[in-house]
């Protein structure tokens, strides 16, 4: 009887885990559908304003924001990595981690220094453990972005490029494709792309309107009321603070659908465990019935 009483210890045990990660599906899913609709409202707003960036280094006006300048060279680097503060998100972290250490290697190996702002806990302990070197950190997001939280530990980033220590500063987050699956992307955000290979379209769709090769067809120029430097200015701080609120508005939502399908794996997982304990159990109650049995005929033959 030892047998059947340690089965169904397990069972219980199984039974409680497959309670928690029920309740955590359930809480995912109701989430889901709020950080979805956040993302969604952004992305509009987001891909216009990217392309109008992208459109102004085709033009030629007649003030140039330290946000366009270009380098030859790239001897130094940020990167601004997004992640979760929470587990228990499938290989949500891992795939984005795993990118943006490739990426720290390669220019390791180049000679270029790197140093690293990180959105969210997980991306943090993982830059302090390697040794990176980690200039700034915003932990504890919450499930709502808040863009001055985040503009705060990105201006570090920005302020350096614009003195001169980092040439070039690239934004690492997951973009949402759908409920199944969260890409992971490394795309430059400062000095401004040239050309759209430099950014990946929100949302996964390239831009109907206008192909890269029509793009390059003819320039752009704009008339600036009341000056370009006014105008550029707004912009282009618009444009930094679009594209970090997006990156993190992409990453929540793409964590709240894979802990839905991750706990909803765990589940089904527990369901599974609990049937084979079941079928133990009765096999082994079977066996313990029949040796009992089997004593009482052997018993009442002797007597």
């Amino acid at each position: 009887m030892a047998g059947t009483r340690e089965i169904r210890s397990k069972i219980r045990s199984v039974e409680n885990t497959r309670k928690i990660t029920k309740a955590m599906e359930m809480v995912a899913a109701s989430k889901m559908r709020k950080a979805q609709d956040r993302m969604e409202a952004g992305r509009p707003y987001c891909n216009k304003v990217r392309q109008m960036a992208q459109h102004l280094m085709q033009a030629n006006p007649e003030y140039e924001h330290p946000y366009m300048q270009q380098t030859d060279e790239v001897k130094s680097l940020g990167i601004v990595l997004v992640t979760t503060d929470r587990g228990l998100c499938g290989g949500l972290n891992t795939n984005i981690l795993r990118l943006v250490l490739e990426r720290i290697g390669e220019c390791q190996t180049q000679g270029i220094e790197v140093q690293t702002t990180a959105l969210g806990s997980r991306g943090a302990s993982t830059m302090a453990r390697i040794g990176a070197n980690l200039v700034s950190q915003e932990v504890d997001l919450g499930d709502e972005p808040n863009l001055e939280r985040l503009i705060g530990a990105v201006k570090v980033q920005i302020d350096a490029f614009i003195e001169g220590k980092l040439d070039a500063v690239y934004l690492a987050s997951t973009r949402f494709i759908n409920t199944m699956r969260q890409e992971p992307t490394f795309t430059r955000l400062l000095p401004l792309p040239s050309n759209l290979e430099d950014h990946f379209q929100v949302g996964g769709e390239q831009d109907q309107e206008t192909s890269p090769a029509q793009e390059s067809s003819y320039g752009w120029d704009y008339i600036y009321e009341p000056d370009a430097k006014a105008v550029i200015d707004d912009l282009l701080l618009r444009y930094v603070e679009a594209l970090v609120y997006q990156a993190v508005a992409e990453n929540m939502a793409s964590e709240q659908s894979a802990r839905m399908v991750a706990m909803k794996a765990a589940s089904d997982n527990a369901s599974d465990m609990i049937d084979e304990l079941q079928l133990s159990y009765n096999k082994s109650r079977q066996a313990a019935i029949t040796t009992e049995l089997s004593e009482i005929v052997g018993g009442a033959a002797a007597v």
